[in-house]
């Protein structure tokens, strides 16, 4: 039976990590610092490219299949495998498989680099020997014929000249847009319809502060003042700070190269309805005849003494 065995660094940093690190004989796997301390990768990347490479081959790693034993979303999984894609730890093939049906294979790679070049020289085409030049000929015999011509070697055939006769055909259509054609505008930003000073202030000191709940959130001053009134119409529309801060910020993409973009996007795309009109209160009034309570928006009667007015007003008929 091994003895497990501590061992401790000499001196102890004053600062900092310090590892109290036991030899282990078994349930490890050897992970490459170039996936542990990558500095271009998020940490969920790091981590899902850490528990992948500690897997058993032939182990499934999809994206349901992980969603259901890590607690991240799947849109947040699927993007750490993006991640991991495009820094070469990863690699997805598809291929057909018995019976006609497609699957597919990940390969998993502790050292990018090196995987790459190996791949690079398998591929890289054989070099050719150059052929034994051909014994000289006896004296006796007729001039050599000349060395046969490389393909390389041989002239261009001429192109062939068009005649002059026959119509010349008109060119097939271009199916592909221009690169220099113009795309359509970018949908407006919404702004309130009762715009105040109190107003825009408030939306100034929510997008200053995002990046203090989500540091990748950084925003330039000139961001600031752009965004201002899509974030006042939001709070115009009875929207709480907080939650147009979760709104905006929930689950960025990986990696996040334009935070301004997104939430430019974001307030658009998500921008509530207004809130409905009030229906106006009528208040409570006194009947000044009979003292009750009736709802109007000015003092007088009542409709009952109203009625009663009304008809004692009326003429009287004969004989009645």
């Amino acid at each position: 039976m091994d003895i497990q065995q501590v061992s401790a660094p000499s001196r102890t940093p004053s600062s900092g990590v310090v590892h109290i690190n036991i030899r282990l004989t078994d349930g490890f796997s050897i992970i490459s610092n170039r996936l542990s301390q990558h500095r271009d990768m998020s940490l969920l990347a790091i981590g899902l490219g850490t528990h992948i490479q500690s897997l058993p081959a032939g182990r499934r790693v999809g994206v349901k299949a992980l969603a259901a034993v890590f607690p991240e979303s799947e849109a947040r999984i699927a993007a750490a495998l993006r991640e991991l894609e495009h820094h070469g730890f990863l690699r997805r093939i598809r291929e057909r498989v018995q019976g006609g049906r497609m699957a597919t294979r990940t390969e998993s790679y502790n050292h990018p680099e090196a995987a790459a070049r190996r791949a690079g020289a398998a591929s890289a085409p054989a070099v050719a020997t150059p052929a034994p030049a051909p014994a000289p000929a006896p004296a006796s015999a007729p001039a050599a014929a000349p060395a046969p011509v490389r393909v390389a070697d041989r002239e261009p055939a001429p192109a062939p000249v068009p005649d002059a006769a026959a119509p010349p055909s008109s060119p097939a259509p271009r199916l592909v847009p221009v690169p220099t054609a113009s795309k359509p505008p970018p949908p407006p930003l919404p702004f309130p319809r009762r715009p105040s000073a109190a107003l825009y202030d408030e939306a100034a000191r929510l997008l200053a502060g995002l990046q203090v709940s989500a540091p990748l959130f950084v925003l330039s001053e000139a961001d600031v003042e752009r965004l201002v009134p899509g974030v006042a119409a939001w709070l115009e529309r009875g929207v709480r700070p907080d939650a147009v801060r979760v709104a905006l910020t929930d689950d960025p993409p990986v990696p996040l190269r334009h935070p301004a973009k997104l939430v430019r996007h974001r307030l658009v795309a998500l921008l509530p309805p207004p809130l409905p009109a009030a229906v106006p209160v009528v208040p409570l009034q006194n009947c000044d005849d009979c003292d009750r309570a009736f709802r109007s928006s000015v003092p007088g009667c009542c409709g009952e003494c109203r009625e009663v007015w009304a008809y004692a007003a009326e003429p009287r008929l004969l004989g009645a």
